[in-house]
């Protein structure tokens, strides 16, 4: 069953290769369509996550309060989680949901080498052959290394690029140095990976976080401008009536003649 969905995706791949007359479009014309698949999967995730930003401060206040009484915590946890409307599994389930189509797009590309359909497995010539892997390329010259040097970076950075926008704007420097230094090591691991990757893996995974920072950033800004409108009208129904009261001058009442 597992090879025969492999071999509906690169029928896939194989169908706009035939339409575009190249492979490495042909691998970006399908990521976006998976991309766009998935959108209302990653719409929620990006909620969950600008939900989970915003009570973050109450979690450590609850977590610092209730540190010695774990009842206690999971309690006031899932009260503030009820008031919030939020759901930690929403941010998890999405991801869980994509993982297969991930997976085997990855396993696709990467055995399209031993394909006989595929031919001349190039990127427009900007990079001479997608089924090679940076490595490779290296022992050939710097001259053909450099466009896999260029994927590597954008295969690395755009992995974990929004978890770090996210923390810039975080308060909490603690956790925000934590999280810097994790991205910055897993970004590392990322390029040690990249390094025996086939291209077109770094071509597919590289244009696929791409689109999803733009699908984040939409859905940050649509988040923010929601809790904008809502915080007007908040105030504007808080705000008392003023109202104008003009006191007509006294008239000096005439005096008595005696």
């Amino acid at each position: 069953m597992w090879d025969v969905f492999k071999d509906w995706i690169f029928q896939a791949i194989n169908f706009f290769y035939q339409m575009v007359g190249d492979w490495g479009l042909a691998i970006i014309i399908v990521t976006i369509i998976f991309r766009a698949i998935v959108a209302p999967l990653m719409h929620k995730q990006a909620k969950s996550n600008y939900k989970m930003q915003k009570i973050q401060p109450e979690i450590q206040k609850i977590q610092s309060k209730y540190a010695g009484d774990q009842v206690k915590m999971s309690q006031e946890m899932q009260k503030l989680y009820a008031e919030a409307k939020f759901n930690p599994l929403a941010g998890c389930l999405p991801m869980l949901l994509q993982m297969p189509i991930f997976i085997a797009l990855f396993q696709v590309l990467r055995e399209m080498g031993g394909r006989e359909e595929v031919q001349n497995f190039t990127f427009y010539n900007l990079v001479p052959n997608l089924t090679q892997s940076p490595s490779g390329a290296f022992s050939e010259g710097i001259g053909t290394f450099v466009p896999y040097l260029i994927l590597m970076v954008i295969f690395a950075g755009a992995t974990f690029f929004p978890m770090i926008q996210q923390q810039l704007k975080s308060k909490d420097s603690k956790q925000r140095n934590q999280t810097l230094i994790m991205a910055a090591v897993m970004s590392i691991f990322m390029l040690w990976i990249s390094w025996g990757s086939p291209a077109g893996v770094l071509l597919f995974w590289g244009v696929s976080s791409l689109i999803g920072i733009g699908q984040n950033q939409f859905t940050l800004a649509r988040c923010r401008r929601q809790d904008a409108e809502k915080e007007a009208e908040e105030a504007l129904v808080a705000k008392p009536v003023e109202v104008e009261v003009v006191r007509k001058e006294k008239k000096k009442r005439p005096t008595k003649k005696r």
